[in-house]
């Protein structure tokens, strides 16, 4: 089952059997998990013991030493505590080992989706994933800590009370088995309409949740275009459809449930009917007789049980399968087996060698089309030409995001895609045109392009990036709380602050996307001189739509349809009568 397939596919979920993917995330706490074991079977012979001491205490009641009388209850007393405190390790054991085991899962989850290139996002909402985080490991969570444990236990009292009823009295017990087939048939064909049905409901959880994720991550935009009905009703349309889901789900596990506790409770009530008529005939004791009775109850209890907790498993074992399938995603970037590091001493020379690239949800539109370009170390090119050009593509290739459909890319001389991604991407640095701010303070989110900086290092990032003089008319200055992705600062503010990370940073390559298109002129004025300043030994790539940004470069590569149509200085280039003069003529003369 591919984790991208589509949902009518993906709605077929497997057996129960899935849970045992699990079992990698529970090795490791073994001794938890045998403790855990061993305080259930304590528990269930403890259970199983508990109507051998009720059958004598009630034959104690005739006994003629009360002695012998005392000591019955006595017994049964000191079961019932052992039970409790068997009960309690149990669940303690239980619940840590389940917490520990979903801990452990969503790290493993959260570490593999976050190093995923974007092209498995292509096809893969965010939101989806983060409801496989959450809804789908919770649910993981109740299963282990709980279903999975009463599960095992009432099938253990199952398998034991049956063995113990057949000791008591096999005519009896006989008896009570021929109801077996009767329950057996619900449980296989409901239980399978259950599981379908509890992945369906799953699925259509996270759709919904993927729909909310989007659309409040875009609140400015929905609420600036008047689109707030027209979200909720978006998103009310998939959580209804959900709830619907869920109540098909709901009805299919009550009509199990109700089924199988008839037949097993009306079974018990009828091989009791015979159990009387034997007391009567002197057959059976009436210790033997109420001892057969609880253990018919337990049977016919742990029957129940397992026919509630059934539907409960089948939905976990519909979690495990997407997180299973998470956790195996392929990503599209292709690793080598045994990568090499990138060049020493870092040089910051890249070359583009017939580079022919289409976006893997686009495959019938060439983002590129046999681009060749070499920029030398410590040279400034800028790349121009108009939206959909393929400017921006070419720094999605350089960082790896994703990977030529022809040709290579060459870092300091040696092919990228004999390299890690990660280790391609020490030697960058990159602001983009829409920055990412943390929802953490001024300081944090600059020193994320370095985490080991010293304060006075990110200062003086800051300052380079001329973004001193706002953080410090802030009411906390650099230890400011920015918000949610930067709410509280302004455009050009945070894409100061993305600056003063990218020089933090320190990479021998700096990339530059559309890097001040949010600034005003003064300071884009003083942005720029602070580029310059960087830029002036490291090789630097500058995305630009207003060439007043770009006129100083070594070299401007001017791209049209995903080609290189023309290279050179500003000069040169606005002499020709070519795209860049048309666009220089355009963008000096308004006004």
């Amino acid at each position: 089952m591919s984790l991208l397939s589509d949902t009518p596919e993906r709605a077929k979920s497997r057996s129960v059997g899935a849970l045992r993917r699990l079992a990698p995330f529970v090795r490791p706490h073994r001794r938890l998990a045998y403790g855990a074991l061993a305080m259930l079977l304590l528990t269930t012979v403890l259970n199983l013991a508990l109507p051998m001491a009720a059958g004598r205490v009630v034959d104690g009641f005739s006994a003629e030493s009360e002695y012998l009388m005392d000591s019955y209850f006595l017994a049964a007393v000191a079961i019932a505590g052992a039970l409790a405190l068997a009960t309690a390790a149990r669940f303690y054991l239980v619940t840590r080992l389940g917490e520990r085991v979903i801990a452990d899962l969503r790290k493993a989850v959260y570490g593999k989706v976050i190093a995923m290139s974007p092209a498995f996002y292509e096809r893969l909402m965010t939101g989806e994933v983060i409801s496989r985080l959450t809804a789908d490991t919770t649910l993981l969570l109740s299963v282990i800590g709980s279903s999975a444990s009463i599960a095992l236990r009432n099938l253990l009292l199952f398998a034991g009370g049956l063995a113990l009823m057949f000791w008591t009295s096999p005519k009896l017990s006989a008896y009570a088995l021929l109801i077996v087939p009767m329950v057996v048939f619900p449980i296989l064909t409901l239980g399978r309409r259950v599981r379908q049905l509890s992945r369906e409901s799953q699925d259509l959880v996270a759709r919904s949740s993927a729909q909310a994720s989007e659309t409040l991550q875009a609140a400015q935009t929905v609420q600036a275009y008047t689109r707030e009905d027209m979200a909720r009703a978006r998103f009310g349309a998939l959580t209804e459809e959900a709830y619907r889901a869920a109540l098909r789900r709901i009805v299919a596990r009550a009509m199990l449930a109700a089924i199988i506790i008839f037949l097993v409770f009306t079974g018990v009530v009828g091989v009791l009917w015979i159990g009387a008529g034997d007391l009567r005939a002197g057959a059976i004791g009436a210790g033997e007789l109420v001892q057969f009775l609880i253990y018919a109850v337990l049977v016919a209890g742990s029957v129940g049980a397992l026919s509630e907790v059934w539907g409960e498993i089948q939905r976990a074992a519909g979690a495990t399968e997407r997180l299973v399938e998470l956790l195996e995603a392929q990503d599209p970037i292709r690793r080598p087996a045994r990568p090499i590091p990138p060049p020493e001493p870092p040089r910051g020379e890249i070359a583009f060698e017939n580079v022919a690239f289409s976006y893997p949800s686009r495959r019938d539109a060439r983002a590129l089309h046999d681009v060749t370009l070499r920029v030398r170390a410590g040279q400034t090119v800028a790349l121009v030409g108009p939206s959909g050009a393929g400017k921006t593509t070419l720094f999605q290739l350089l960082l790896r995001f994703y990977d030529p459909d022809e040709g290579r890319i060459l870092l300091d001389g040696a092919d990228m895609a004999l390299m890690a991604p990660e280790a391609v991407r020490t030697r960058f640095a990159l602001v983009s045109q829409d920055p990412a701010i943390f929802a953490d303070t001024i300081a944090a989110n600059i020193r994320f392009g370095r985490p080991d900086a010293s304060d006075e290092e990110v200062r003086a990032a800051a300052r380079a990036a001329a973004a001193h003089d706002f953080i410090m008319q802030l009411p906390q200055g650099y230890d400011t709380f920015v918000g949610e992705r930067g709410v509280m600062l302004s455009g050009g503010q945070k894409q100061r602050l993305a600056i003063a990370r990218a020089i933090l940073r320190d990479a021998p390559i700096l990339l530059l996307d559309e890097a001040t298109s949010a600034l005003d002129a003064e300071s884009e004025r003083a942005v720029q001189q602070a580029v310059e300043r960087l830029s002036s030994d490291r090789t630097t790539l500058v995305i630009a739509h207003r060439l007043a940004t770009v006129k100083n470069a070594d070299r401007i590569v001017v791209l049209e349809g995903g080609r290189i149509v023309a290279e050179g200085d500003h000069e040169t280039l606005s002499a020709q009568d070519g795209l860049y003069a048309r666009l220089a003529r355009l963008q000096f003369t308004q006004g």
